[in-house]
């Protein structure tokens, strides 16, 4: 008995294995379009962002009713709409940022995109764009509310916000939520973050404004370490020379670019359950 060799041959009917195409990321505009859309999902975030309109409106009736006549102007109109603006709009941020963690929902978004900076982009810019619509909402309710106000008590409407105002406070708002978003980022827990930033926001700044009356050496550098004293610049107009914008620089260095960077790296190698 004898073997059989058997030679390879060239047959055309041999199959030919092809090379499997590249998987193509998903794009960037498509998950900013998630980011925005996970924002309306919740019932506390849909009714963080109906809230934005109803406070709105109930602070430009405020102004209209409890208001003396010569204080029905825009720049009042402006500061009583931006109180509750400068509160909720952190939150959104927050809860923006937290979603992944406090929802449960990690595992599925970075499955589906691996890449976390990424997705944390796409939260950044996700949250910029709802803090500029609303405040493009509430500008448009205290305008409507300013004519409607000096009308009805019969005085001249009185435009007193200049654009670079309106800027600042804008720009004001725009800080904000970036401190929101990095407690968010730092602390991956809504609750926390949200405890946080009204401890940032409301106890650090008495706490250092003390510190700056008992100690004088403290006074003159209390301006660049308290992020909220040059917020209240930026709402009231104040950031004016270059001294003022380097302060603003310093607050925003502390308390959000700095934590923001080490936050990101904890956030990139922390375990999703």
């Amino acid at each position: 008995m004898t073997a059989t060799t058997i030679s390879p041959t060239t047959d055309s009917a041999t199959p030919v294995l092809r090379a499997r195409p590249a998987v193509r990321p998903i794009p960037t505009a498509r998950l900013i379009k998630v980011e925005l859309r996970k924002m309306f999902n919740t019932r506390s975030g849909f009714w963080m962002l109906v809230s934005v309109g109803l406070l709105s409106v109930i602070a430009t009736g405020a102004v209209i009713i409890f208001a003396p006549d010569d204080a029905v102007t825009y720049n009042n109109f402006a500061a009583a709409i931006g109180f509750p603006m400068s509160v909720i709009l952190p939150m959104i941020a927050i809860l923006g940022v937290t979603s992944e963690w406090s929802q449960r929902s990690g595992l599925t978004t970075f499955t589906l995109v691996p890449s976390r900076g990424r997705v944390i982009g796409a939260k950044a810019i996700a949250t910029v764009l709802v803090g500029l619509a609303s405040m493009v909402v509430a500008f448009a309710i205290g305008a409507l509310g300013n004519l409607l106000g000096s009308a009805i008590v019969g005085v001249d409407t009185v435009w007193d916000i200049s654009m670079a105002n309106a800027a600042q406070i804008v720009l004001g708002d725009l800080v904000g939520m970036a401190i929101g978003f990095t407690l968010g980022v730092v602390l991956r827990n809504s609750a926390a973050a949200i405890v946080g930033y009204f401890v940032v926001s409301l106890v650090l700044p008495g706490i250092l404004a003390l510190l700056a009356q008992v100690r004088d050496w403290f006074a003159d550098l209390q301006p660049w370490i308290d992020w909220n004293y040059t917020q209240v610049n930026l709402f009231d107009g104040a950031t004016n020379t270059a001294r003022e914008w380097a302060m603003l620089g310093s607050t925003t260095m502390i308390w959000i670019v700095v934590p923001l960077i080490v936050g990101l790296l904890f956030l990139r190698r922390s375990e999703v359950k």
